[in-house]
C-alpha cells in the first residue's frame, strides 16, 4: 500500500541480485550442473564410454587395463555420480530459492497492479457519478427552459 502512495516501482531483477551474491563454489556448481544436463555432456560421455569399451575389448586384446566386467569403469562412473549428484542438488536448491524470490516479486507486483486497477475503477466510478449528476442538472435546465417556452407561447 505504501508503494501506491509513493508511486514506487516494485519490479526487481532477481537474477542480478542473486548472481551478485554467489560464491565461486556456487557458480562452479551451477556451471557443472548446466553442463551435466546438456546434450554435449551426454554425447561426450557416451563417446568416452564407447572408447573405453572399445580399447579394453578390442584394441588391447590380452593386455586390457580394465577387462570385461569393466570394474574400473564402474568405479569411475560411481565416483562421477557421487560427485555430480550433490552438485546438481545444490544447483537445484539455489534455483528453487530464485524461483521463490521471483514468485514473491511477482506477487507484490501483481498485488500493486490489482490495487491500482481498483483505484482507477473507483476514480472512473466517481467521474461517471459526477457526469451523471451533471447530465441530470443539464436535463433539468433544458426541461425548465422547454416549460418556460411552452408557457410563453
Amino acid at each position: 500500500l505504501e508503494s501506491l502512495r509513493q508511486h514506487d516501482i516494485l519490479v526487481q531483477n532477481i537474477e542480478a541480485t542473486l548472481d551478485e551474491r554467489l560464491s565461486f563454489g556456487e557458480q562452479l556448481a551451477d556451471q557443472v550442473a548446466s553442463f551435466g544436463g546438456s546434450w554435449t555432456f551426454i554425447l561426450c560421455f557416451g563417446g568416452v564410454l564407447i572408447l573405453w569399451i572399445a580399447v579394453n575389448s578390442i584394441a588391447m586384446l590380452g593386455k586390457a587395463f580394465d577387462p570385461f566386467p569393466y570394474i574400473l569403469l564402474n568405479l569411475v562412473l560411481s565416483c562421477l555420480a557421487a560427485i555430480q549428484a550433490p552438485v546438481i542438488m545444490m544447483s537445484q536448491n539455489r534455483q528453487e530459492a530464485k524461483d521463490r524470490l521471483r514468485a514473491e516479486n511477482d506477487y507484490r507486483v501483481n498485488l500493486k497492479a490489482e490495487l491500482e486497477i481498483r483505484h482507477l475503477h473507483s476514480k472512473i466510478d466517481l467521474l461517471l457519478t459526477h457526469q451523471w449528476q451533471r447530465l441530470m442538472e443539464i436535463q433539468q435546465v433544458q426541461t425548465d427552459l422547454l416549460e418556460e417556452l411552452g408557457r410563453n407561447r
